[in-house]
């Protein structure tokens, strides 16, 4: 939402404050809107729409998706800022996401045991409760793959990822082979980058999510995941390279039958 409307202000050629006295609202108030940091009104998208000029569709879907700003998600209620983050929102609202990952499986392909195991493997101590609330978010994230309306998912894996002996061998023999498991459903996509593809685009840095909302207004997001923060990249320049670059990593990475036997041979690993 903050994307949008800061994008159609641009387009109109307008300030803030023009923005702001056409809708009656003071200049803050659309800094803050263009920033997130606000949940905006339908009334204000509205007059704002009026004066970028929008048609009556745009318009009526700007001022639905204001009016579900201000609704709770279901990942809210449970408060766990190092879990549960804007981009649990974004991808709760996702049509398709495409993941690379380096070293660490995607949250929507981790067992329960996994998950405890990467918690225990922290620098902070998590109590059980917190824990639990963890598995629990992975668990509710991954009924997307699912359903209906499934999240058309596309990943592609570093080998690194199905070699790491997390949490055990136990642990790892059941989390590869719920790998080969999803890896078949119709949602899924999943391929691994073996060892010898060598260098690649994405070779000196880490992993990244790209993900796509049903909206055509909704534009593009890619995520970066950080120790602390994430950081989300929303230009079309930005955007278009990240998407060649996932383009480059799939043509270099092996093909889904490929990709079922490396990992069937990785569960050898595990005795």
């Amino acid at each position: 939402m903050a994307a949008i409307m800061r994008q159609l202000r641009k387009d109109a050629n307008k300030t803030r404050e023009e923005a702001a006295t056409f809708a009656g609202i003071s200049p803050v108030t659309i800094s803050r809107i263009e920033a997130a940091a606000h949940n905006p009104k339908p009334g204000d998208i509205a007059m704002l729409c009026k004066l970028y000029a929008l048609g009556d569709r745009e318009t009526d879907e700007l001022v639905t998706l204001a009016r579900q700003c201000r609704v709770k998600g279901w990942w809210q209620k449970y408060d766990l800022p190092e879990i549960v983050s804007a981009y649990t929102g974004l991808e709760e609202e996702a049509s398709t996401t495409q993941q690379y990952s380096v070293d660490v499986l995607p949250g929507l392909l981790q067992t329960e045991a996994y998950v405890r195991a990467m918690a225990a493997a922290e620098l902070r101590t998590y109590s059980e409760e917190e824990i639990d609330r963890m598995v629990a978010v992975r668990m509710k994230r991954q009924e997307r793959l699912v359903g209906e309306d499934p999240l058309k998912s596309w990943f592609v894996l570093n080998e690194d990822v199905i070699r790491r002996r997390v949490g055990g061998s136990g642990v790892m023999r059941e989390q590869l082979e719920h790998l080969v498991s999803v890896s078949r459903c119709d949602s899924v996509d999943l391929q691994i980058l073996p060892f010898a593809a060598g260098a690649h685009p994405a070779f000196a840095g880490g992993g990244f999510s790209i993900l796509s909302f049903p909206e055509a207004l909704d534009p593009d997001v890619v995520y970066l995941e950080l120790r602390l923060n994430g950081l989300y990249l929303e230009q079309p320049a930005e955007v278009e390279t990240y998407s060649v670059m996932f383009d480059q990593l799939r043509a270099r990475a092996l093909g889904p039958d490929e990709t079922r036997s490396l990992i069937k041979d990785a569960v050898e690993n595990f005795p």
